[in-house]
């Protein structure tokens, strides 16, 4: 038998969500075959198995949280094989199992921690005994659900509760809350209680449910909060004329039609962008620990929407690649994002940002720089605008830039300068591939 360990599949993960089972219990297994996918706080990425063998083991279901080294299967050498249950317990009871002792100590008073996360009538059984083996995501099931945790007979590992029995509860109305509790609950309601399988998470007045919300989000969240609170912004605004730009734009792609590459305006910016940071090396820095670093490469990211928030791919040497192998490689790597393939090293080493919003018809917008990158450039859509061109009014089609500058790393003047030099590559698009 080999234990399946969480792994550390980046250097901030601290743990892991099995969001898909790749291989099911009993499956022939490979070295090299993707076992699972794992949520990381990056990523969905694919994990790989290391021996050949048979999986004959889930210990974790999928959507549940683990920390890095709990056991999260088990590979054995035949499908019919048994594993032993030491396998089979995630982190928090493989600690009771190594220390006998402290696991009754735990069961007769329940450390915090669990307290906490547990509903109150989880914490320990009616008549004073053990509290129920559960899974972190199977409380908090229950505690959604209204559903007495004691009450519901577990099939996991060790008869531990997981998702699985909690709905099978809640489907059948078994597991309900004592009745105290129940009154309890009610009196503090003015309308009569949904059935608990369909109550919201939680009466706030306005029918909201809590959603709940994956590692990528979770880091979504406090990297930009802590950018906004810590990153002293300043934005730099400027309107380019793009005729010259549109007109460039379909000379290269007739150019380019036999052999199905298309470049899209962002792939022009982005590649502008990288012209622009050679020319002002000082934008192409990072204020990182009370030291400022002027990086010798230049590595665009283009930030991707995709359903768990956003992500930042990154192409790196964005100033040595053509605009062909921009287009393509932004569109390999938007793929991968919109997929959750993404890996670590293709979402890292950014010293620069794009964010365009233009194909959603946003005007103009404020973009949250990306840390620990010194700047980030907001696009807004092509527009047709009168204009006074020589003196006579004219139609022409027009791009919103705005400049997001980290304070400590860039000066105003010198984000000003950028911004000039690159509204001016772009209105002469001929030297962008100079």
């Amino acid at each position: 038998m080999s234990e399946i360990y969480m792994p550390r599949l980046s250097d901030t993960m601290e743990e892991g969500v099995i969001s898909t089972w790749v291989k099911k219990v009993g499956d022939k297994v490979a070295s090299g075959d993707v076992l699972v996918e794992i949520e990381t706080d990056k990523a969905v990425m694919e994990y790989e198995a290391y021996e050949d063998g048979f999986l004959v083991k889930q210990s974790v279901s999928e959507g549940e949280t683990v920390q890095i080294g709990a056991v999260i299967g088990v590979i054995g050498d035949s499908p019919d094989a048994v594993p032993d249950d030491s396998g089979a317990p995630a982190a928090e009871e493989e600690a009771q199992e190594e220390a006998p002792a402290q696991e009754k100590a735990a069961a007769e008073e329940p450390a915090a921690p669990a307290q906490e996360e547990a509903p109150a009538p989880a914490a320990a059984s009616s008549d004073g005994g053990e509290r129920p083996r559960t899974s972190p995501l199977a409380r908090r099931l229950a505690k959604e659900y209204g559903l007495d945790i004691n009450g519901i007979k577990g099939s996991g590992p060790r008869g531990r509760i997981v998702r699985a029995d909690i709905e099978a509860a809640a489907k059948e109305g078994t597991g309900s809350a004592p009745a105290a509790q129940a009154q309890a609950s009610a009196a503090q309601s003015a309308p009569a209680a949904a059935p608990a399988s369909q109550a919201p998470s939680f009466d706030d007045g306005r029918d909201s449910e809590e959603v709940p919300i994956g590692n990528i989000r979770k880091v979504i969240a406090r990297r930009l909060t802590e950018s906004k609170q810590q990153v002293p912004h300043f934005y730099l605004r400027r309107t380019i004329d793009a005729e010259a730009l549109k007109a460039f734009r379909g000379q290269i792609n007739a150019q380019l039609a036999s052999t199905g590459a298309k470049i899209s305006f962002n792939d022009l910016i982005v590649k502008a962008s990288a012209t622009a940071l050679k020319l002002h090396p000082a934008v192409n820095s990072s204020w990182v620990d009370g030291k400022l670093l002027k990086h010798g490469r230049i590595n665009v990211g283009v930030a991707v929407a995709v359903d768990t928030g956003l992500v930042v791919p990154v192409l790196h040497d964005t100033d040595k690649a053509t605009l062909s192998e921009i287009s393509g490689r932004t569109r390999d790597l938007a793929g991968k994002a919109r997929d959750g393939k993404l890996k670590p090293q293709e979402m890292s080493g950014g010293t620069f940002s794009v964010s365009n919003l233009g194909m959603f018809g946003v005007d103009s917008f404020s973009a949250v720089i990306n840390p620990p990158e010194a700047a980030i450039l907001a696009v807004g859509a092509m527009r047709q605008e009168a204009v006074v061109v020589d003196g006579e009014v004219a139609v022409r089609n027009r791009i919103s830039l705005e400049l997001s500058v980290d304070h400590r790393a860039v000066d105003g003047a010198v984000g000003a300068a950028f911004l000039k030099d690159l509204a001016e590559i772009l209105e002469e698009p001929m030297r962008i591939i100079l």
